[in-house]
């Protein structure tokens, strides 16, 4: 049995003790109240009633909003008064209908086809015409086939165009869309990844903005089958996607306060994302993520006294479209950011849990060791990791050089399920998943009652070392969001 499934098994009676300046060892009392008020709470029954109760949360659809009121709702009941909505604004909202996909010459069969996101609908009954294969994405390239591509349908050849790497591919890519609406091009087709013509949703680039054509995904076996038949000689489609599409929209992010006993103008941010894609639920990406903020909410105002420093929990709009909602929530709070000591995120689904990720920064996991060996180890967290990434919603915060920490579980088997329609709740392992959560919230906890703050903030300089020794900086640039 391992040692956070023990726990579980625990009875925790334990009256906390909130003196300033504890050692690990001198905090374990109220660690260990969090983590059992955790293991006996209600986070499973949230996590249903957000992913079955509601489902897929697509950025700024209807389903969405009511997340965000359920949300609000939510951290009320556990007796936190100030929860407010944030707003930022997208380039452009977004639902998904119906999609349609069909072989009709050399042979007639069906094809396993969905939009990607963002895609607008293509004409009233479809498009039909002749496929053309497109390996190269290049301007130079483009431009030399461009009497071909007129009214053609093309199926991109991933494996080679995104062989250089994602992050010049994207670059090229985002041209490459705009040159074959110039071309004349009725819809592009996008292999899927996955075997077994399975479907992840997806969308294209960065931004929630409009795709220039229609844009559908394509299952992989399909993909290869035509393929096969290009090389033999002419292949035609037809293809017909129905979707909702507006102008520029305003999203909310939910965030909440507990307010600081003797700090409170320090605080450590706990965020998770709020939305997800539509085609299963959104359980493990990222409805465990959100329900362990809310979870931790509740365990933490239970303790009967706020921790010194404030805690805010947030739940983020847009990251499914390019971390939009904590991006805009760094730039509209610039002010303020100097004040946050920590940023904890948790979206890696709900594997049994490590520790932390440091993100690159060897003194915060120097400065975490004490913790993570005299408290987290007790709960199954000891770990620390300095792998670095900007694939969820602490990126931004670390761009501003604020310690951010995210949440190291074992993701073994998470993309049986991300963004596809198993995405769905009896694929969370419930001990694991609260495992999770009490990790969250005992180092929140532990970092919002040390004296010091757990690191310094780092310059844009030794930011920008960590970027480049991670191979980020060239991707973040051309998304907009880094300046060397």
């Amino acid at each position: 049995m391992s040692l956070h499934r023990a726990i579980a098994l625990t009875v925790w009676w334990v009256i906390p003790v909130l003196a300033s300046a504890q050692s690990p060892s001198e905090m374990k009392p109220v660690a260990d109240q969090i983590a059992g008020s955790i293991y006996s709470g209600p986070s499973m029954t949230t996590l249903g009633e957000l992913a079955d109760g509601i489902g897929g949360r697509l950025t700024g659809s209807p389903a969405y909003v009511r997340a965000t009121e359920w949300a609000v709702a939510k951290f009320r009941s556990y007796g936190i008064q100030n929860v407010k909505l944030d707003p930022f604004t997208i380039p452009a909202g977004w639902q998904r209908g119906p999609a349609t996909g069909a072989m009709l010459a050399p042979l007639s069969r069906p094809l396993y086809v969905a939009s990607l996101g963002w895609s607008p609908s293509t004409p009233v009954g479809g498009v039909q015409g002749p496929v053309v294969l497109i390996a190269d994405v290049a301007p130079e390239a483009l431009k030399a086939r461009e009497a071909e591509l007129h009214g053609k349908i093309v199926l991109l050849d991933t494996s080679k165009i995104y062989a250089e790497g994602y992050g010049k591919a994207m670059a090229k890519m985002e041209v490459a869309w705009s040159a074959f609406q110039k071309a004349g091009v009725l819809a592009v087709l996008s292999p899927d990844r996955e075997k077994n013509n399975v479907l992840n949703a997806h969308g294209v680039g960065w931004g929630a903005k409009l795709l220039p054509l229609p844009g559908a995904e394509i299952g992989m076996e399909d993909a290869k089958l035509i393929q096969r038949e290009l090389e033999r000689g002419p292949v035609s489609l037809q293809l017909s996607l129905e979707n909702k599409t507006s102008g520029e929209i305003t999203v909310n992010n939910v965030i909440a306060e507990i307010r600081g006993s003797e700090r409170p103008d320090e605080w450590i941010l706990i965020g998770a994302h709020l939305d997800s894609w539509d085609f299963g639920t959104g359980a493990q990406d990222n409805g465990t993520g959100t329900a362990s903020v809310l979870e931790i909410g509740r365990a933490l105002m239970s303790l009967g006294k706020p921790p010194r420093r404030s805690i805010r929990l947030a739940l983020w709009g847009g990251e499914e479209e390019g971390l939009l909602g904590s991006y805009a929530y760094t730039q509209s709070h610039l002010a303020e950011l100097n004040q946050c000591v920590a940023v904890l995120n948790t979206d890696n689904g709900a594997g049994h849990p490590k520790g932390w990720k440091t993100e690159g920064r060897e003194d915060l996991k120097k400065a975490m060791q004490p913790w993570s060996d005299g408290l987290l180890k007790n709960i199954g967290g000891g770990d620390l990791s300095t792998e670095t990434t900007y694939d969820t919603d602490h990126g931004p915060f670390m761009l501003e050089g604020i310690p951010v920490l995210d949440l190291w579980v074992d993701m073994t088997h998470y993309f049986e399920v991300h963004h596809k329609s198993s995405d769905t709740l009896d694929k969370v392992d419930s001990l694991d998943f609260k495992g999770g959560e009490a990790i969250v919230a005992v180092t929140a906890y532990a970092i919002a009652q040390t004296d010091t703050p757990i690191a310094p903030h780092i310059d844009h300089a030794a930011v920008a070392e960590i970027l480049k020794k991670a191979k980020l900086d060239e991707m973040l640039e051309h998304i907009g969001v880094w300046k060397p």
